[in-house]
């Protein structure tokens, strides 16, 4: 899939061929996927220009998709939700999340363009607007940020961006490029094992953007290892990010441990957004005011509780998952103001919490028993969250992944070592 198609998700394939038909009839280049985690695969490789999504699914219904690119940070591109079924209560919860817009089944075709064409615009402001590091705030972890990258910044070394999903990758890398000069950004992981000199070549003078390398197969690997040989033939700049850390790509027999040794002479981390929260004020009322600006929304402001509630928040998917909850937040508050209640409301989306009545714990256990039932049951409680990412769990309960795998053995916690793991 390329980052200019647009992705259709649905389950029946005489909705996919149509829809595929009208948009390549019209001009448009577009990439489908059957159900959700064909269209995870897709969008793990490369941010489609926008998202038609079928709302009733039969492995995973697309809001709860809709929730999980928000909630990881990757619901950066316009999503436009789809269904000949769904209510008003559901439409609104998907517009909260962070859709874009909502169709009704069957499409009329003035309406499918008209909202295409909306979509296409909007992510083209969207990709404008994030180009600026002044973005992602003033603190001090920030101003660390940009000293970094001014000290890396006239060298030709290979650059590596190491950060949580959803930090702003691109936005950081675009501050090592130069005006007037090539950004190459690689579609696709396969052009890195088919293409690897003819990426070098378009970018001779400019930068070549891999994205996020971190779930590379070992095809496209072996590519960038090639490439990353030959960069003493061509004036190019390769910047690349990796959304797991670094020391779980040591231990994975997946990952080329001699691609982390060429890419390690200049790391440079991004925060994640909770380390630099004095930002979220100022990003949030940013993120309003521009949506005003493009006429998406009327005006509107934040009250004092409502930036307290966005500061108090983890934001697991950082500045991404930030951008589309102010989003939803300016597009379906209906009055002037946007207070804590209503913050609340959309977060509350986010989490998945079990009443106490629920938990079953038997309290006349051993003491050793009962602590070893209430870690088998966090352990299992964070791989569910994480749909077996075990990458994210890790991170998640403060462990090294050799050391997670390690303790749910010991406690008998059964668990599926993927092959790629969802970013």
């Amino acid at each position: 899939m390329r980052s200019s198609d647009i992705l259709i998700v649905d389950d029946e394939v005489g909705i996919r061929e149509l829809l595929s038909e009208i948009l390549l009839d019209e001009g448009y280049t577009a990439a489908v996927a059957e159900n959700a985690e064909m269209a995870r695969q897709l969008r793990n490789q490369v941010r489609p220009a926008a998202v038609l999504l079928d709302i009733w699914m039969p492995d995973c219904d697309g809001v709860t998709l809709l929730k999980e690119w928000a909630k990881s940070g990757q619901l950066n591109m316009p999503v436009i939700m789809m269904s000949g079924h769904a209510s008003i209560d559901t439409a609104v919860e998907a517009t909260r999340i962070g859709a874009f817009d909502f169709l009704e089944k069957p499409i009329a075709l003035a309406k499918l363009l008209s909202t295409i064409q909306r979509a296409l615009k909007y992510g083209d402001m969207q990709a404008a607007q994030a180009l600026d590091l002044n973005k992602l705030g003033k603190s001090a972890p920030v101003q660390e940020l940009k000293k970094n990258l001014e000290r890396v910044a006239a060298l030709k070394t290979p650059v590596l961006l190491s950060g949580e999903p959803g930090v702003g990758f691109e936005l950081v890398a675009r501050f090592l490029h130069a005006q007037n000069t090539p950004w190459v950004t690689v579609a696709k992981p396969e052009t890195l094992a088919d293409a690897p000199l003819d990426l070098l070549q378009k970018a001779n003078n400019g930068v070549l953007w891999l994205g996020d390398i971190a779930y590379l197969n070992k095809k496209a690997q072996q590519g960038l290892l090639f490439l990353l040989s030959k960069l003493d033939r061509y004036n190019a700049r390769v910047v690349c990010a990796c959304s797991r850390p670094l020391s779980d790509l040591l231990v994975d027999p997946e990952c080329d441990n001699r691609l982390l040794t060429t890419l390690a002479s200049v790391i440079v981390p991004i925060p994640a957004l909770r380390e630099h929260a004095e930002d979220i004020v100022d990003l949030a009322n940013q993120i309003v005011a521009e949506l005003v600006e493009s006429k998406q929304t009327p005006l509107k402001r934040f009250t004092t509780a409502a930036l307290n509630a966005l500061r108090q928040y983890e934001w697991p998917g950082n500045l991404e998952q930030l951008k589309g909850i102010v989003k939803s937040l300016a597009l379906t508050v209906e009055d002037d103001e946007i207070d804590a209640p209503d913050v609340l409301r959309v977060l509350s989306q986010f989490k998945v919490e079990k009443p106490i009545e629920e938990l079953g714990f038997d309290f006349n256990l051993p003491l050793r028993e009962l602590r070893e039932q209430i870690e088998r049951r966090y352990f299992e409680h964070h791989i569910s969250l994480e749909k077996g990412n075990m990458s994210r769990v890790a991170q998640k309960v403060g462990l090294e992944r050799t050391h997670l795998y390690r303790k749910l053995k010991q406690l008998g916690v059964r668990f599926q070592r993927k092959v790629v793991e969802e970013a």
